[in-house]
């Protein structure tokens, strides 16, 4: 791995209805980092991820998309981030998941 400066394990635990269930996430990096700018670098990545990347799954179901040729897929991908940001200022009181029912979509 050329470049590569840091290479960092996080451990996550979670407890959920009396269960504990531990996790392990590596991650590699072309910077030196400290342990308190990675804990930062691993909260911001994960926080993309259920922000966006998590809604437009189970909103939009993208991850069962079946557009692989030309541009199809890219074009899908602007279409349903404009709809996430229209939906999110939208001013009610339903929630993304809400408006995905009350379009029709489920």
């Amino acid at each position: 791995f050329p470049g590569l400066a840091a290479i960092a394990m996080v451990e996550a635990s979670v407890e959920e209805a009396g269960a504990v269930t531990t996790s392990r996430r590596f991650y590699l990096s072309s910077a030196k980092l400290t342990p308190e700018r990675l804990a930062e670098a691993v909260r911001g990545h994960w926080a993309i991820e259920n922000s966006l990347h998590w809604v437009l799954d189970v909103v939009f179901r993208e991850d069962q998309s079946r557009l692989r040729k030309g541009h199809g897929a890219h074009n899908m991908a602007i279409v349903r981030h404009f709809a996430l940001n229209a939906v999110r200022l939208a001013k009610g009181k339903h929630s993304i998941k809400t408006t995905r029912k009350l379009a029709g979509w489920d």
